[in-house]
């Protein structure tokens, strides 16, 4: 895996994780919501899958979120509510 992809995947685990659990959802949730198996969430989340753009659309909506807050390296709006 490249570098880049690399990081992408590691900042698109992280932004899931924090929002999943700003919103209070467990991985089963999401994965019931996004209609995807609950241990590719947890791969997703542990940056160990390389996700399709077809199932982070999945996921975002199941998060009700835009698509570009999974991606972006600053997600203010859920990271205050994290510890």
């Amino acid at each position: 895996m490249s570098e880049n992809l690399e990081k992408t995947l590691e900042i698109i685990a992280k932004n899931v994780v924090r929002v999943r659990k700003a919103k209070g959802i467990t991985q089963e949730e999401l994965a019931f919501k996004a209609d995807v198996d609950r241990t590719y969430i947890g791969y997703i989340e542990n940056s160990k899958h390389n996700i399709s753009l077809g199932t982070l659309i999945k996921i975002a909506a199941a998060l009700d979120v835009e698509l570009n807050e999974l991606y972006q390296t600053r997600f203010e709006k859920y990271s205050q509510q994290t510890g």
